[in-house]
């Protein structure tokens, strides 16, 4: 069995819990930008929104955002988001490059 083939063995009660203490662990770790999650990692926050519609959340973006953010994004956004740099800027660009089939 390969690894993605063991990811997709997991119960699914297994894989939800750990998706709920990721975004629970994002929650409490707003030091943890956006843009440095996306630097780094290649998503962030938003993504795990889209993930979450992509993944049959009936709901709309704004409110799949509110789901993972623990509160309206637009408020999260107000209290804990800075200002992104330039070098910021630049590492994302970077990392979305591996996000690309093939890379």
């Amino acid at each position: 069995m390969n690894d993605s083939d063991r990811i997709d063995a997991l119960d699914d009660a297994v894989a939800a819990a750990a998706f709920r203490r990721l975004v629970r662990h994002l929650r409490q770790r707003h030091d943890a930008q956006n843009i440095e999650l996306m630097g780094l990692a290649g998503f962030c926050r938003n993504c795990l929104a889209d993930w979450i519609r992509d993944a049959g959340f009936e709901g709309d973006k704004a409110e799949a955002r509110t789901v993972i953010h623990g509160m309206p994004a637009g408020e999260w956004k107000d209290k804990y988001q800075t200002e992104a740099t330039p070098e910021q800027l630049a590492r994302m660009d970077e990392s979305m490059k591996k996000n690309a089939p093939g890379h």
